[in-house]
Formats: structure tokens, sequence, C-alpha cells
């Protein structure tokens, strides 16, 4: 018999904005004023907003590169 395997969450591809407000600690204001501006990449999956991966990674590097020019 196979195990039956499951997505662990560092598989997870594109995340919903609930999920990246509690991965970023930032509320839905912030998350959806950051991809406004372009600081926060996202894609649209039909009327849904998705935020890839990479994009939480680059933001967050963002926000360092930002804090040590400080």
């Amino acid at each position: 018999m196979t195990p039956i395997t499951t997505v662990e969450e560092t598989d997870v591809q594109l995340y919903r904005v609930v999920d990246a407000m509690r991965i970023l600690s930032l509320s839905r204001t912030v998350i959806f004023e950051q991809m406004r501006s372009g600081r926060l990449r996202s894609v649209k999956q039909g009327r849904t907003r998705l935020i890839p991966a990479p994009a939480i990674k680059d933001y967050v590097a963002l926000l360092e590169q930002e804090a040590r020019a400080a």
C-alpha cells in the first residue's frame, strides 16, 4: 500500500491574502497597499488575488534592504 502524500506548506506556490497576512504579520489593508504600490507582487486567478511564494521572499528581502539603508 502506498502512503498518502500531503502537500507541505513549503510546497505552496500561491498564497491567498489571508495567508500572506499571517506569514508577514501585516493587516489586510497593508497587504493590499503593498500590492497596489508594486512592492508586493500578486497575480489574479478569476476574482481571487494570489501572492506567489517568491514574491513574499522578495518583499521580506526588500524590507531588510531598506532597514540596512536607513
